[in-house]
């Protein structure tokens, strides 16, 4: 069996969490650390930018108003509204038997362990690889990508994916409770009929999980039961720790310098 670290971290700003990914996926390329998962929350609510997204798509104002925070994430995609939510993320080598093929080979591997969590919840979910991408819209969870979490065709889980020369990282993100049709106050769009049009598409496309099973499970109960799957899925035992010493330094000047920096925020 493989050892590799489990962090639980508790709940902090994006610009932070963003750079404490950074930092541990640079470390887990150096060798410095071991396959990470990291598991962890939001606060305040944050919408996070795929890294090639438009900072333009963002409601600034609304966010501010509303006392949330904006990031752009390393990983791609589309914008995901982090709040009442279990996010993971996963940083390891390409050596690694999991990383093998190209990222639809890895997220394939990956959706399983994250099916198996999800249906020793209660939930009836389901993977699969995906014809299209459908229609391009701001909100990463009006459209599955492939492998990706869906119940009943609606998507639960959102993902990405960035791969440097030697280690991976994947974000993934899991709606818990809530109204997952929020991320669309935050949003730009032309008009108030767009915006009413693009929240019913949301809701037709993405559910949280207290809809899918008809009750709460709390942010413990889903972090455990998602690492317990990985752990059964890739034959691993957890070595629960924290970042190290090096990790938080470099963190520290992530954040600073480039995930709370205005000019990352709105590079595009």
């Amino acid at each position: 069996m493989r050892q590799w670290r489990l962090i639980y971290d508790p709940p902090t700003r994006g610009a932070l969490n963003m750079a404490r990914d950074e930092a541990i996926l640079s470390a887990v390329e150096r060798g410095d650390s071991p396959p990470t998962l990291r598991l962890y929350a939001w606060q305040p609510a944050c919408l996070s930018l795929g890294y090639g997204q438009r900072a333009r798509e963002a409601d600034i104002n609304r966010l501010a108003a509303l006392g949330w925070d904006v990031v752009r994430r390393p990983t791609g995609g589309r914008a995901i509204l982090h709040v009442d939510e279990l996010t993971y993320s996963l940083s390891l080598p390409l050596s690694d038997p999991i990383a093998e093929g190209g990222i639809i080979d890895s997220y394939q591997r990956l959706s399983g362990a994250i099916l198996a969590a999800l249906q020793s919840l209660g939930a009836r979910v389901h993977a699969q690889k995906q014809e299209s991408a459908g229609e391009l819209t701001p909100v990463c969870f009006d459209t599955p990508s492939h492998y990706e979490i869906t119940a009943d065709g609606r998507k639960l889980v959102g993902s990405a994916q960035l791969r440097r020369r030697n280690a991976l990282l994947q974000h993934g993100s899991l709606p818990l409770v809530g109204d997952i049709g929020r991320i669309c106050d935050v949003l730009n769009y032309s008009d108030p009929n767009v915006r009413s049009a693009a929240r019913a598409h949301v809701y037709a496309r993405a559910v949280v999980l207290h809809d899918v099973i008809g009750h709460v499970v709390n942010w413990d109960q889903a972090a455990h039961t998602l690492a317990d799957a990985f752990a059964a899925a890739f034959d691993i035992v957890w070595i629960v720790g924290e970042l190290s010493s090096v990790e938080r330094d470099e963190a520290a000047v992530l954040e600073a310098q480039k995930y709370a920096n205005l000019a990352w925020t709105h590079k595009r």
